[in-house]
């Protein structure tokens, strides 16, 4: 879905982009400080012929509101609205927006408005990588699905079948992979646990630890307290340890 993010305030924008290039189902046509800057790509776009489908739209801008911006549009794409705002839900669902993000958007509303988005489009249901759901068609080659992570001012591709682990560093994770040489490397990212715990098939990831996202085929051993994963000792936290031990 070729989506649009607009919004006045430069971090807000920024906490957009991440979620977004988290999902490969999304495409970014572009960032816009203004609604009147979104009017222009969004007339640009049309006339190429390549409109947008989505966007995301901040409600208290300067000059042209969000609402009063999504009024003067005669064939407005699908909306989700994001604000630090509450009392402007009911003028939001009037206007038939797909759903009503509340600022600090997490990003597991995100993915949620998303999916909400993704039906309204008719399209299969999805998981953040672009897997379908059980109740769609499932996908012909699953080791090629893949996700993106901003690594030293660049976004890295990193395939879901070469993670082996994923540490909590409080704000930021370091993800260990294997390489094509058969060792292992370690990628440190700006993400939230949680976040990245629902971007991960749960069928192929286990949380073990509050400070540990394990894959389920790396372990190579494990014992009640600790399991190891390429050479490497994790502790199984205790509120974890009935389904870790079910697991295995």
């Amino acid at each position: 879905m070729r989506c649009l993010l607009i919004d006045d305030e430069p971090r807000a924008l920024e906490v957009l982009e991440r979620h977004v290039t988290a999902l490969p189902m999304l495409r970014l046509v572009e960032s816009c400080p203004s609604a009147i800057h979104a009017f222009e790509v969004m007339q640009r776009e049309a006339l190429a012929g390549t409109p947008i489908e989505v966007m995301f739209l901040d409600i208290t801008m300067p000059r042209l509101t969000g609402l009063d911006f999504l009024r003067s549009l005669e064939k407005p794409p699908l909306t989700i609205l994001t604000t630090a705002y509450q009392e402007y839900a009911l003028q939001g669902y009037e206007l038939d927006v797909v759903d009503y993000l509340l600022k600090p958007i997490s990003f597991q509303h995100f993915l949620r408005a998303v999916q909400k988005a993704g039906r309204r489009l008719h399209l299969p249901e999805i998981t953040p990588f672009g897997k379908p759901s059980n109740n769609a068609p499932s996908t012909p080659n699953t080791d090629e699905r893949f996700l993106y992570f901003r690594v030293d001012r660049k976004m890295v591709k990193v395939f879901v079948r070469d993670i082996c682990m994923v540490e909590s560093l409080k704000d930021y994770v370091r993800i260990i992979t294997t390489t094509p040489q058969g060792g292992t490397q370690a990628l440190i990212t700006k993400q939230s646990m949680n976040a990245l715990e629902l971007m991960l098939p749960s069928e192929e990831f286990v949380r073990v630890h509050r400070s540990f996202i394990v894959a389920v085929k790396k372990i190579a051993s494990y014992t009640a307290s600790t399991l190891e994963v390429q050479g490497i000792t994790i502790p199984i936290g205790r509120n974890f340890k009935g389904n870790v031990v079910e697991l295995l």
